[in-house]
């Protein structure tokens, strides 16, 4: 890549471990947790929490209203080459060497990439704090900091949405399976209450905060279990729907036929406002980045991790849309669904059996409990991060690493916390917690747009880049600004509701939720953080 340095270095037969040891020594940052991940349990650590062939079925409702069969496919298309092009330009910058510039004074600071190249040369592995690590180390030194501070705010907000947002699904579905089987004309009716949704959504939070607890030292190589549970769950899925169904759409329909179902003045519009189906199904590739302290050869893994979760969950997702879209039967009788999931009438008519369906349902059930755990542990180790610099209200206590365990349990704790307190909200208006939980995809577009955009304007310095483990070459500069394109241009949609003309409890109102977020990290920053917070890149250290 033009103005990057080749180099090797000193320390390359080093122990892993004690490579990455060193590496923290140098971003000036304590190793408080045990490296207990390897790329194996990693991949199934983020495989799972992304859990893109579930997400697919669980959220089809919104690309079938609008786009239908044909909008689905190709707005999947469309969507994951821009996804892919986002996780690839954040694995660049994961597995990014830091060059620390020394002064004539001998005076250890960060590097600016607008200073000279006088510097000396050493490896650094990627660290909890991601994004916002990232637009500190890249971004003009005139707003590094209030930039990296806004930053991690909304990957806080992003991840603590998450949780919420995934605990809540799984509450639901479970809600819609009792409706799917006591709705008959005859015996037992379900009655669907948002309360039930509510107690529903706070145990799901209680497991996954058991497991992220007592059950910690045993995550890796459940990780390992959760990721053939994963791959086994989608050919237990998908045979079945393939093997004995009755005739299937045809070829017409699948790839040529369109729906507009929320009435938008265009069919475009329809199909874009549709793509909010694959990108749920995506949320979260920089999950591996902020367990990066917990992983062995972290600066190599991670950046591998992430293209290969993409990969692979792009490939089962295409997959199970694929036959979801051939199976499922009439367009109208999957859309209006009792239950609220389009894919229990379809996988019915697919299978021809409620017990199988149950079936299915309990194997997806399962597979987003298992993601809901992942995403507590990746939200956690995001607000230890963020309070290790000063920049959380308690940080001193988020920050807290138990000794004894080696997590960061008040952050645990207090992820579980906020999301028992949103899930409240439920029971007054299942519309406002639906605005805070899907504010998650608009809070971590937008630390992707920030981090890859300090990372393009790091490129065009006249000093070039660091060497990379992981580099995308000379592709590399038109694939960041595409994927900066990409992100700009389908967080638009993510703020859309369903259908044209909504009434006030159909309107998405997560736009304002994330307005009210980012002023109140301006004041916050201007009132307190200012003052206290440590960027990250002013902590790194100079090593010979």
């Amino acid at each position: 890549m033009p103005g990057e340095k080749e180099i090797v270095s000193h320390e390359v037969g080093l122990d892993s471990s004690l490579q990455d040891d060193r590496d923290m020594e140098r971003l000036g940052k304590a190793q408080q947790f045990k490296r207990n991940f390897r790329f194996y349990s990693i991949l199934g650590f983020t495989t799972t929490l992304m859990a893109s062939w579930e997400s697919i079925l669980l959220t089809s409702t919104y690309g079938l209203i609008d786009g239908g069969r044909a909008g689905m496919v190709y707005v999947y298309i469309g969507s994951f080459v821009g996804f892919f092009s986002s996780v690839i330009s954040m694995a660049e910058i994961a597995s990014m060497w830091v060059l620390f510039p020394s002064d004539e004074t001998g005076s250890q600071h960060a590097m600016r990439q607008d200073e000279p190249s006088n510097h000396h040369i050493s490896t650094s592995a990627p660290t909890s704090g991601g994004q916002y690590h990232w637009v500190s180390e890249f971004a003009t030194p005139r707003f590094q900091r209030f930039l990296s501070y806004i930053t991690g705010w909304l990957s806080v907000l992003g991840w603590q949405a998450a949780f919420a947002s995934i605990c809540f699904l799984c509450g639901t579905l479970i809600q819609g399976l009792l409706v799917f089987n006591y709705s008959g004309p005859t015996g037992y009716v379900y009655v669907d209450e948002r309360w039930h949704g509510t107690l529903l959504t706070i145990a799901i939070a209680t497991v996954g905060t058991l497991v992220n607890t007592y059950g910690a030292r045993l995550l890796p190589p459940l990780e390992g279990v959760i990721l053939f549970l994963h791959l086994g769950g989608f050919l237990a899925v998908l045979v079945p729907m393939w093997a004995m169904g009755p005739a299937k759409a045809s070829d017409y329909s699948v790839w040529n036929e369109f729906t507009n179902s929320g009435q938008w003045s265009s069919m475009g519009l329809a199909c874009l406002v549709g793509q909010l189906t694959p990108i749920f199904s995506w949320t979260g590739p920089d999950a591996a980045t902020h367990m990066a302290e917990e992983v062995q050869n972290a600066a190599f893994v991670v950046p591998w991790c992430m293209v290969s979760t993409a990969l692979i969950n792009g490939g089962l997702g295409f997959i199970m849309l694929i036959t979801l879209l051939y199976n499922m039967g009439d367009m109208q009788s999957v859309l209006s669904p009792a239950s609220g999931f389009s894919f229990l009438p379809a996988v019915e008519h697919a299978t021809g059996s409620k017990a199988a369906t149950n079936g299915v349902a309990a194997i997806i059930l399962i597979m987003e409990v298992c993601s809901a755990i992942s995403i507590l542990a990746t939200a956690s180790r995001q607000t230890f991060a963020f309070a290790r610099d000063n920049a959380l209200p308690f940080s001193g206590a988020l920050a807290h690493v138990n000794k004894s365990l080696r997590i960061p349990v008040t952050s645990v704790i207090v992820s579980t916390m906020i999301t028992v307190l949103l899930c409240l909200i439920n029971i007054g208006s299942t519309a406002a917690f639906n605005a805070i939980a899907s504010v998650m995809i608009a809070a971590l577009f937008s630390t992707y747009i920030l981090s890859i955009g300090a990372f393009i304007r790091a490129r065009m310095l006249p000093g070039g880049l660091p060497p990379t483990r992981f580099s995308l070459g000379k592709l590399g500069l038109p694939l960041n600004v595409f994927s900066v394109a990409y992100l700009c241009f389908a967080i638009i949609f993510t703020f859309f509701p369903t259908a044209n003309y909504p009434t006030l409890v159909d309107m998405n109102w997560s736009i304002l939720v994330f307005g009210v977020v980012v002023i109140f990290a301006c004041v916050q920053y201007f009132v307190h953080g200012r003052r206290i917070y440590q960027a990250p890149v002013t902590q790194v250290r100079k090593t010979d």
